[in-house]
């Protein structure tokens, strides 16, 4: 039976979050050296119950740094026997980079859209708080503990969270991936207290993507595509009608192109400027008949094509701001 002079833990996989000790053929004798790396923690148990904890550092055992475990053995005076115990070092570093998705739809209730099934994915990051409640609470007498023991559960964990926050955010699903920084740091905040019951810490959360049913998506473009059209509804004719003229003035058969439009129901507005731009005049504005150049009155219902002053009376040509004779403003 050895005896144990220097204990202590070099990390060799990436994923190992508790490492016990190896005992079987090994005794402590007291003035043993501890070495604490940081990023570890370590816990000294006896007979299945966890003893004294230690931090990063380097350590001389004794009854001086084995309180607990010296109360439990019932040294009463300073131990010079050698005991045996059980060691476990627990990695207290970040592992990072853990995928997360959703194995089912999680289903939000849309204020506009009602019930509708969103799907999200994205990375995690997690370590070891208190390495005394973790052996506690999940990883036990085990041997060895590896983030693949408990990936499932945290995932678990994860839905719930991201269910908390997507029902509670009050954002849309219209713009929740405009807003992803958000629900992340809010899954962060729901989930806290389950990891820190567990003796974990959640310390990163993000989402990379959220992704919506085909039909969703397609009601959600078509929805914006008609908002944009009747904010604009104005505009988009004249740009239409423009469009028609300058075709119709490239066309000879202008009057042809003129009866069709009307006959589809585009308007007699669309069908006067149409001819106006093909025939290179202009139209009265009361009965929409084609007009000579130069013309004073309608040939067809006499009104008069010239303007007046509202004040005096006084013929005015086209543009005028002023009458010349009264210097009347002209609206």
């Amino acid at each position: 039976m050895a005896l144990l002079n220097v204990i202590e833990w070099v990390e060799q996989s990436p994923d190992e979050i508790i490492h016990k000790f190896d005992t079987r053929k090994n005794i402590v004798k007291r003035g043993s050296k501890l070495t604490v790396r940081e990023g570890q923690t370590v816990v000294f148990c006896d007979n299945g119950t966890m003893a004294d904890v230690f931090k990063p550092g380097m350590y001389k055992l004794d009854t001086d740094t084995l309180p607990i475990l010296t109360a439990l053995l019932s040294w009463a005076y300073a131990f010079e026997s050698p005991f045996k115990s059980d060691i476990y070092f627990v990695s207290t570093r970040q592992f990072v980079n853990h995928k997360w998705g959703t194995a089912t739809p999680v289903i939000i209730n849309d204020s506009s859209l009602g019930a509708v099934r969103v799907r999200g994915y994205g990375t995690y990051s997690f370590r070891v708080s208190d390495a005394f409640t973790f052996l506690k609470e999940l990883s036990g007498a085990r041997p060895s503990f590896r983030t693949s023991d408990v990936e499932d559960y945290i995932r678990s964990m994860l839905v719930m969270g991201i269910s908390d926050a997507l029902g509670s955010c009050g954002i849309g699903v219209a713009d929740m991936s405009a807003n992803l920084i958000e629900l992340s740091a809010s899954v962060l905040k729901s989930l806290a207290p389950r990891f820190k019951a567990l003796g974990m810490e959640l310390s990163t959360f993000n989402f990379e993507s959220l992704s919506l049913p085909p039909e969703v998506e397609k009601a959600i473009d078509e929805n914006a595509r008609l908002g944009v059209l009747r904010g604009n509804a104005d505009l988009y004719a004249r740009i239409a009608r423009a469009d028609a003229m300058v075709e119709a003035a490239k066309n000879p058969g202008a009057g042809s192109i003129v009866g069709a439009g009307l006959g589809l129901g585009i308007g007699a507005d669309l069908g006067r400027e149409i001819t106006q731009s093909a025939s290179g005049g202009s139209t009265c504005p009361e009965c929409g008949a084609q007009l000579p150049a130069n013309a004073k009155f309608c040939p067809e219902c006499g009104t008069s094509l010239s303007k007046s002053c509202p004040g005096c009376g006084a013929r005015l040509s086209a543009g005028t701001k002023f009458c010349p004779e009264c210097g009347a403003k002209i609206q």
